[in-house]
């Protein structure tokens, strides 16, 4: 016991109400917590967002996304299930690289450094702003394992982790939304549990062993206490009792005059004279291993020599188990080794009239099971001259299955380029023999697409010339209908006259569920598809940048949300097809039949659709930015909202087109038939009208000079648009404006 002499403050009445102090502590916590989040994720996404505004411009160098950068990309996709987006796959600006790798370190940085604070001195920057301050509950700075435990763990891991499961498993994956939401509520459900503590300590702070103070050493809901409720397995602490002179002696007077001063505004001043320290023990002492082994030695020795023996007995046991294993593993390969050399001997030794033997061989290798069978067997088609025998090469390795399709797709690339040579001046029996080898190739890849489903998402057949091929008695034209080839890479592929009828291009994937990152998309960017038939064919979210669909048959194809950058659509049939917010800049689509297309929000900006037809089509909301419609019909076509800036429909028919509300600036209308076209709301500043037809007149067989009365039905709805800046408009043209209640300077 120790007792000191002190004296007393000259004022206490700077003190405040216990409520007042919980509630502004409460207060200054929330405020804190909201700032420490807003600094990291503000750290992130400025960074990010000065590299996506770099990125959207027109770079003069692009590099490849850093390799860090993609990782992290690709991690944080796959779990929070985002889709698939084709431009981390392209190449960036080297200020995107770099704003993005300050995206990735700086949210990092800044959350290291507050955690390192937060440890060291029980303040993070926002909480130093604010003035509170983690302590321990013996009243010290947490240090940084505790820390660092306190908010990975218990402030954000566990309730994020909950709010993640749930959102996984529960049915509502891969909803981002939903997401966030799970993890807010659970976020502020963990931290509302200190409305519960005497204390004001929160879940994570019960688990880290802390609690958050005023920064000057105020703890409210500590005024009543007088003795420690604290764990049971805490550290002795003192508590300190206050002796004043009061007059009146009674214990219970003094707690209730002590309670109401803590609740008093303005307490009445009191005189201090002695405080005594005494200690208190913990309830419970903790256990101690050593201890407990030292007090039960027979136990603890029997524990030991059980433990030593079951030890000793399982590595034995699995020592044994391996060794058998690995002796059974050796032998079977040696097994496999000799019948593999055996059939290869009998192969090179067998001479090429032997048919029948060398087809036992080929056909035995093929059923081995062994790595090396296909790239042997693709080696022994590439100099096989036998027709017979190619046959049953090929045979050999559709059996086989997806392994061989790499050493397939290399003879194939290799045997297409000797074609080529040798049909200008090779003679005619070698080009038929090269052209029986390449078909080979190309029905074993065919057979292969058609019976394995498991194929797609490693297929590699970039390159590969997968097209009709007619050369003597080589004769080929690849036929996949009702297929899934989800996820395959068709980058570059020869694939003329080639039928994908009501074949599927994009699969959901391991996780069964559709626009998730791990979507299975395929490729067919830079791919020849002349005339191909994808009638019916799902081709959602496909890569069709570059590729060639001149003369191809579309008709009711899903192409929604497609990536088809100067692709060539060129007298394809289109009827029908569906091409909503697909991305289809710089493409052709002269002389196309587009009839009943829906083209809904799609990024066409400079598409040509010279002469095309395109009855009843949808490009409501469409980017149709600098766009070429010459000469095309477009009757009862729906532009509504559609960004038509520049557009040229010099010639078109836009008979009874919706073009309400669109953005018509600086295009070029010149002699259009506008007739029952509704043009109200549209913007038509800088436009071209000359020799623009407003309605459509009644055929007459009189020569004399009075013109016809326009059809009823076939005037343009033009009521209150706003000619006053559109372009090249004759006098009969402004009569008709002014009659029908548009707007011009020259009306009155």
């Amino acid at each position: 016991m120790a007792s000191n002499t002190i004296k007393p403050e000259k004022s206490q009445n700077y003190r405040s109400s216990p409520r007042l102090q919980i509630a502004s502590l409460l207060l200054r916590r929330c405020v804190a917590g909201v700032v420490e989040v807003s600094l990291a994720i503000a750290s992130g996404l400025v960074p990010y967002g000065v590299g996506l505004y770099v990125q959207s411009g027109s770079p003069s160098e692009l590099v490849p996304l850093n390799p860090v950068l993609a990782t992290v990309e690709e991690a944080i996709a796959k779990t929070l299930a985002l889709p698939r987006r084709p431009e981390n796959q392209q190449q960036v600006p080297p200020l995107t690289n770099l704003f993005w790798w300050g995206a990735l370190i700086s949210p990092a940085a800044i959350v290291t450094w507050q955690l390192y604070l937060l440890g060291k001195t029980g303040q993070t920057t926002p909480k130093n702003w604010l003035n509170i301050r983690v302590v321990t509950i013996q009243g010290t700075s947490p240090g940084l394992l505790r820390a660092g435990f306190r908010e990975i763990v218990g402030r954000w891991g566990l309730p994020v982790g909950i709010a993640y499961l749930i959102w996984r498993y529960a049915g509502v994956f891969p909803n981002l939304g939903i997401l966030l939401g799970l993890s807010g509520i659970f976020v502020v459900t963990e931290t509302a549990t200190l409305l519960f503590s005497s204390q004001l300590r929160s879940l994570h702070d019960r688990l880290a062993g802390t609690l958050v103070i005023d920064a000057f050493g105020k703890v409210p809901g500590f005024a009543k206490q007088r003795k420690s409720k604290f764990p049971h397995n805490s550290r002795p602490i003192t508590v300190v009792e206050v002796q004043t002179n009061q007059t009146n002696s009674d214990t219970d007077t003094e707690e209730e005059n002590f309670d109401e001063e803590a609740e008093t505004a303005s307490p009445p001043q009191e005189k201090v004279t002695t405080i005594v320290l005494t200690t208190t023990e913990g309830e419970t002492p903790k256990l101690h291993l050593w201890r407990w082994m030292r007090q039960h030695p027979g136990t603890t020795l029997l524990i030991v020599a059980l433990s030593a023996m079951a030890s000793v007995l399982g590595t034995f046991v699995g020592t044994q188990i391996y060794i058998q294993t690995q002796a059974n593993q050796r032998e079977f390969n040696e097994q496999k080794d000799k019948l593999f050399l055996a059939l290869v001997r009998q192969l090179s030794s067998t001479p090429s009239y032997e048919t029948d033997k060398r087809q036992g061989a080929i056909l035995a290798l093929a059923r081995l099971e062994d790595s090396r069978a296909a790239p042997l067997l693709v080696d022994l088609l590439a100099q096989e001259d036998n027709p017979f025998l190619i046959e049953t090469i090929q045979q050999a390795l559709v059996s086989i299955g997806k392994s061989a399709l790499p050493s397939l797709q290399r003879l194939n690339q290799s045997l297409d380029k000797d074609l080529e040579v040798l049909q200008q001046q090779g003679t005619e029996t070698e080009q038929e023999t090269t052209a029986l080898r390449l078909v080979a190739t190309q029905r074993a890849i065919a057979k292969i697409l058609a019976l394995d489903n498991q194929v797609s998402t490693e297929a590699n057949l970039s390159n590969t010339h997968l097209g009709a091929l007619t050369l003597g008695e080589a004769k080929f034209s690849l036929i996949l209908d009702k297929t899934d080839l989800s996820g395959i890479n068709f980058r570059g592929a020869n694939l003329t006259y080639a039928s994908f009828q009501e074949s599927r291009f994009y699969g959901t994937g391991e996780d069964k569920r559709w626009g998730t990152f791990d979507d299975e998309l395929t490729d067919f960017s830079g791919a020849d598809l002349t005339r191909a038939n994808l009638a019916g064919a799902d081709l959602r979210n496909v890569l069709l940048n570059r590729s060639s669909l001149l003369r191809a048959n579309l008709r009711r194809a899903n192409l929604s949300s497609a990536r088809a950058i100067a692709t060539n659509f060129s007298s394809a049939s289109l009827l029908g097809a569906n091409f909503r917010q697909a991305i289809l800049e710089n493409a052709s689509f002269t002389g196309a039949d587009l009839e009943e297309t829906n083209f809904s929000y799609a990024d066409l900006q400079q598409a040509r659709f010279g002469q095309v037809s395109a009855v009843d089509s949808q490009f409501d909301y469409a980017n149709l930015t600098a766009t070429n419609w010459q000469g095309a019909n477009l009757t009862a076509a729906n532009f509504n909202h559609a960004h038509l800036k520049q557009a040229d429909f010099s010639f078109a028919t836009l008979k009874g087109a919706n073009l309400s509300n669109a953005q018509l600036e600086n295009t070029s209308l010149r002699y259009a038939n506008l007739s029952a076209t509704d043009l109200r709301g549209a913007n038509l500043a800088g436009a071209n009208f000359q020799g623009v037809r407003f309605f459509a007149r009644r055929e007459t067989n009189s020569e004399q000079f009075l013109q016809a009365a326009p059809i009823a039905d076939s005037v343009a709805k033009i009521e209150g648009v706003n000619f006053a800046q559109v372009k090249n408009l004759d006098a009969q043209q402004i009569d008709f404006i002014c009659r029908q209640g548009g707007i011009h300077p020259q009306c009155f």
